[in-house]
C-alpha cells in the first residue's frame, strides 16, 4: 500500500478549507478527483436544529488515519490505484451552514476516485470516535456519534 497516498488527515477546531483539501490530493497521475463536503443542516430528521457541537476523542485522528489507509489499500487492489486521498473533521461549536468534513480521493479514473471518495466518508463516520452533540430548536438534545 502506498502510505504517501494519505496527504492530509486531520482534526480541527478552525474552520476547514476546501481548496487545502484539494490542493492535498493534486496528483498529475490522477485522472479523477472526487469530493465530499458535508455542511451543518438546519434540520433532522423532522427537527429543527438550533445549534451542535463536535467533540473527539484523543485517538481520533490516528483512527482517522487507520481508516484512510484501509480505504487507500481496498479500493486500490486491482491494479489501478487511489494517488490521493485527504480528509479534515471539524470539532467545537459550529454554525448552520458551516463545513463540518471534507474529504477528497484522486485516482486515475473517475470509478476509482468516486469509490474511495464514498468509503473514505462513510467509513470515517462509522469509524472514527467523533461525537455530535445537536441542540434542538424545541429544547431538546441528543448526541450523534461513531461507536469506534
Amino acid at each position: 500500500m502506498d502510505v504517501e497516498a494519505i496527504t492530509l488527515a486531520g482534526i480541527r477546531d478552525t474552520p476547514i478549507s476546501v481548496d487545502e483539501v484539494l490542493a492535498a490530493v493534486e496528483d498529475p497521475r490522477a485522472g479523477g478527483t472526487a469530493f465530499f463536503i458535508g455542511t451543518v443542516r438546519d434540520h433532522d430528521q423532522g427537527r429543527g436544529v438550533a445549534r451542535l457541537a463536535y467533540s473527539a476523542h484523543p485517538s481520533a485522528e490516528e483512527r482517522m488515519r487507520e481508516v484512510m489507509e484501509k480505504v487507500v489499500a481496498d479500493t486500490s487492489e486491482g491494479g489501478r490505484p487511489v494517488r490521493r486521498v485527504a480528509a479534515l473533521h471539524r470539532v467545537g461549536d459550529l454554525e448552520i451552514g458551516d463545513t463540518a468534513v471534507v474529504v477528497a480521493a484522486a485516482a486515475g479514473h473517475r470509478g476509482e476516485a468516486f469509490e474511495a471518495c464514498r468509503r473514505l466518508i462513510d467509513d470515517i463516520k462509522a469509524e472514527v470516535p467523533i461525537w455530535k452533540h445537536q441542540t434542538f430548536g424545541d429544547g431538546g438534545a441528543e448526541w450523534v456519534g461513531a461507536q469506534g
